[in-house]
């Protein structure tokens, strides 16, 4: 049975290259029925598109938001860097699909503002030559990770992230992205919203930020690259979805069924078994 959300926001799904989850993405999707879908940016990465890969588990994330669409989910495609192409047409609609550079919002009498954030990034704004060729790169990394990981389950072993490790034990990453959220807060704070919604730099996180002017809740959404997350927003409450946990789940459920349905039948062979005794 599909989950009743009220307000999903994905971000950097990067369809088109060889880091995308898509299928995993296509399993949250179909677990649930959003009101409204907001794609924060990098959904399709024309950097990096190649003619010759396009798998069919790709096209299959943008035929379920099309249809979505159809059966009147409200979808809204804000433009990242990897899909900065798509600016041109901004503020472009089509049906229950709408085109935008950011959206303010208004959930539950409190103003949420949604933007991408590359905008902050000033290795993009001044070479973004040097940038693909960095998104290049990443692209390798993520595909090696993958094949490590296959190999790590093989074996029994837990999911590792080559490119998390790297990124947590840079001290300029991990200053970037305490720059990149302090950034977002002030300036949500400072033009009176309650809740500031990027995506961006791959980093899932739901916290509370302060200054010496106010307070303002930041919110990411991360990837379907490394994290696998996803934002909700139903019943007036923020969740961050995690694939993992939700995979998880699906085993333990589908182990319990497999108790119960083995206990029903040694119940029903037990009680043919006394029948036929008699």
């Amino acid at each position: 049975m599909k989950r009743n959300v009220d307000l999903i926001v994905l971000s950097d799904i990067h369809l088109g290259t060889f880091g995308c989850h898509a299928q995993e993405l296509f399993e949250y999707l179909t677990s649930v029925n959003p009101k409204k879908i907001i794609l924060n940016g990098d959904i399709i990465d024309i950097w990096q598109f190649r003619k010759n890969y396009f798998p069919k588990a790709h096209l299959e994330i943008i035929k379920t938001l099309i249809e979505f669409s159809m059966s009147g989910t409200e979808i809204v495609y804000i433009t990242g860097n990897h899909d900065e192409m798509l600016r041109k047409l901004s503020d472009f609609e089509i049906g229950n699909i709408k085109l935008v550079d950011k959206l303010i919002l208004d959930l539950d009498g409190k103003k949420a503002w949604f933007f991408h954030g590359d905008v902050f990034d000033i290795s993009i704004q001044n070479a973004k030559w040097i940038a693909k060729l960095g998104g290049w790169g990443y692209d390798v990394l993520i595909l090696g990770n993958r094949i490590l990981n296959y190999f790590l389950l093989k074996f029994g072993k837990e999911k590792y992230s080559l490119s998390k490790k790297i990124k947590n034990s840079v001290k300029k990453a991990v200053k970037f992205i305490d720059d990149f959220e302090k950034t977002a807060t002030d300036l949500a704070i400072e033009n009176g919203y309650h809740y500031v919604i990027c995506g961006h730099i791959h980093q899932p996180q739901v916290t509370r930020m302060v200054n010496n002017f106010g307070t303002c809740l930041y919110l990411n959404s991360g990837d379907w690259v490394e994290n696998l997350t996803a934002l909700e927003y139903h019943n007036h409450r923020w969740e961050l979805f995690n694939y993992t946990d939700f995979e998880k789940q699906k085993k333990s459920s589908a182990k319990e069924n497999s108790v119960d349905f083995i206990s029903a039948i040694t119940v029903f062979s037990n009680h043919k078994a006394k029948k036929g005794s008699h």
